[in-house]
């Protein structure tokens, strides 16, 4: 099975530009860790994540999103993981097996 971690595939989610290299990558699927996005990703006054999960979404390609429990995101990181339980595009997960689980089935 190819590798579905973003780091193994040299992607990266620093802006949309990356994010249509991830679609345009050829795989099923994509998980990111905390390295493999902009450090500024979780600050969701920016917009950088809605800008980046509405490409994702509109092209109804999933990705998993590492993240620990206790993150230090804050709150606003914490409800959008809640919101994102069960969407079928964008999802969290705190490992790497649980991430692949559900996009592999």
């Amino acid at each position: 099975m190819t590798s579905l971690l973003a780091s193994d595939n040299n992607l990266n989610l620093h802006n949309e530009t990356d994010a249509l290299d991830v679609l345009s990558s050829g795989l099923a699927g994509c998980i990111f860790t905390p390295q493999d996005v902009h450090p500024e990703f979780f600050d969701l006054q920016n917009g950088i994540a809605g800008e980046i999960f509405q490409k994702f979404v509109n092209y109804n390609f999933p990705v998993a999103f590492i993240v620990s429990a206790d993150h230090q995101f804050g709150d606003r990181v914490t409800e959008l993981i809640r919101d994102h339980s069960r969407h079928p595009s964008i999802r969290f997960f705190e490992t790497v097996e649980a991430a692949e689980a559900w996009l592999t089935n």
